[in-house]
């Protein structure tokens, strides 16, 4: 078993520096304005970069174990945020969208990556223990390739 570990220290009011540790660089995270000054991302934001970053890589070790390349991947997050039935805030739900930099037709054994690409995806995995994740792939052509809750 391995961990991950990172540090935060208070800065001011809701403003926080994240320390990853060795010569990675640190970042601010603060909550949006009325709470904080918006200064850099929410908590929030940092759960989708966490979830799309872990599917960016996961997709693109899948299609490699292929030599595949579909570079320049890209990845939109949107994390739904409401209500839960006591009243507070929480989020409901994660909707990530990955772009191929090629088209699907450029890549062999595609239908084999998108079919088992999620599950070597550490975040999003135990993410979905809690609450739904959807995944979108389309390729650069535009042409949705995967759409699954």
């Amino acid at each position: 078993m391995t961990t991950a570990t990172v540090s935060l220290q208070q800065q001011a009011d809701y403003r926080f520096e994240i320390r990853f540790g060795g010569n990675i660089p640190g970042l601010i995270a603060d909550e949006p304005a009325p709470l904080g000054k918006g200064e850099g991302p929410s908590p929030a934001q940092l759960l989708c970069a966490a979830v799309g970053n872990c599917l960016s890589d996961s997709l693109l070790f899948a299609l490699r174990k292929f030599r595949q390349a579909p570079e320049p991947l890209r990845c939109e997050v949107s994390a739904d945020i409401g209500r839960n039935p006591e009243g507070r805030l929480r989020v409901l739900g994660i909707h990530a969208t990955l772009t191929l930099g090629v088209a699907a037709s450029a890549l062999e054994h595609l239908d084999r990556a998108l079919a088992q690409f999620e599950e070597f995806c550490t975040v999003t995995q135990s993410v979905r223990q809690a609450l739904p994740v959807r995944v979108t792939v389309i390729d650069a052509d535009g042409h949705t390739l995967r759409d699954q809750t």
